[in-house]
């Protein structure tokens, strides 16, 4: 009887995120893309460290997300333009991330949030995992991967050109489109802020910008802003530190006239006589 070896092959091991491409070879479509993720990063950066004070947590911008295992990598991604993902670490082995392999961590993204330079028909694009008569892969999109694949429990659309803003929360399994509060904002409950668009100036640029508020609808500050607020805080005391100093040179000043002694005026002001003459300086 002749023994036949039947060899198996071994799947190879999937590429980790310093391995996996981080690009899928198209570019930022438009100004406002990466001056807009610096928006949203730096002002509700003050609240992730609140949640997390251990630091566990990443952002991702305009980084991909491997969701399955594909040849060629990318096709198994979707680059969402910002995300967050909660209880896990900023770094992989010392090293700053490239990518997001879920099914390496299994813990899903929070939020995304998709800046359409169009109208927005790629973001909403619900065709999901197929193939054609002939057997060729059809792309699924963007929303059915972020909703039955991913499972991410909320998801925003920003059409930069109309400044139309669209939020989506997870519900029994299928994205429910939400409806504003009476600010106009998106509450996203677990994190104690709300999502909704501002007009101003940054970068040079005024526009809508999606931004974030806290839960009684003050809006998080962005590090400049931070520092204008500081600035003008030290500005007012002070000058209300040279206001009360001037009521107390003229208090000193007519105190001596009156004839009362540096000790007496000291006594009468609850000072002390090195104080006294420091004003008088």
């Amino acid at each position: 009887m002749t023994e036949t070896k039947i060899q198996t092959e071994r799947l190879r091991p999937f590429p980790d995120h310093t391995q996996l491409p981080e690009s899928d070879g198209t570019f930022v479509k438009n100004f406002q893309e990466h001056p807009q993720s610096i928006i949203l990063t730096d002002s509700i950066t003050p609240i992730l460290q609140r949640i997390h004070p251990d630091g566990q947590y990443a952002i991702g911008q305009d980084c991909g997300i491997y969701w399955r295992e594909t040849d060629p990598p990318e096709q198994g991604a979707v680059s969402p333009d910002w995300y967050y993902v909660p209880n896990v670490p900023p770094l992989l082995d010392g090293q700053y991330r490239r990518s997001y392999v879920i099914w390496r961590e299994h813990i899903a993204p929070f939020i995304a949030l998709e800046l359409a330079s169009g109208d927005g028909t790629e973001e909403r694009d619900r065709t999901p995992v197929s193939r054609t008569s002939e057997g060729k892969k059809i792309k699924p999109g963007k929303f059915w991967v972020y909703e039955q694949v991913i499972r991410l429990p909320y998801y925003g659309i920003y059409e930069i050109t109309s400044g139309h803003l669209e939020v989506y929360h997870l519900v029994d399994g299928y994205y429910q489109q939400m409806s504003p509060n009476e600010r106009g904002h998106y509450p996203i409950e677990r994190l104690g802020v709300e999502l909704g668009l501002w007009q101003g100036n940054y970068d040079n640029q005024f526009m809508l910008w999606l931004r974030w508020w806290d839960a009684e609808g003050n809006l998080l500050l962005i590090g400049n802003e931070r520092a204008e607020i500081e600035k003008a805080r030290a500005e007012r005391a002070e000058s209300e530190l040279e206001k009360a100093l001037l009521i107390q040179r003229n208090a000193i000043s007519r105190l001596l006239a009156m004839g009362l002694s540096m000790e007496e005026v000291s006594e009468t002001l609850g000072l002390s006589v090195e104080e006294v003459q420091g004003i008088l300086q």
